[in-house]
């Protein structure tokens, strides 16, 4: 939803390369997105091949909600914010190193 807020209307393709996903996983979680009512899914009238995903009102409207979460996390998980920033640093590093070793296919 992040990406989907930073920027509406992206084609499955784009999402997936913004989210380091394939399309094989996005696409389940596309749709239970759109079953949720958050997001409508449509092929591109110009390219059959592409999907354009869009926010629904509800996709817009859940933003604001989602804005209160980032304050509410540490003391949920007893850590203060500075132990959260070391372990995105971590985990940012060991998805780049674990990427690397993919061989390009």
């Amino acid at each position: 939803m992040l990406v989907m807020w930073q920027r509406d209307e992206q084609t499955v393709g784009t999402l997936s390369d913004r989210l380091s996903l394939d399309s094989g996983t996005l696409t389940p979680l596309l749709k239970r997105m759109e079953t949720q009512g958050l997001i409508g899914r449509e092929r591109d009238p110009d390219d059959e091949r592409r999907v354009i995903v869009r926010l629904t009102q509800d996709g817009r409207a859940l933003k604001s909600q989602a804005l209160a979460l980032p304050n509410s996390v540490p003391p949920a998980i007893e850590q203060t914010p500075a132990d959260i920033d070391r372990l995105i640093g971590l985990l940012t590093e060991l998805r780049t190193k674990l990427t690397r070793q993919i061989p390009e296919a």
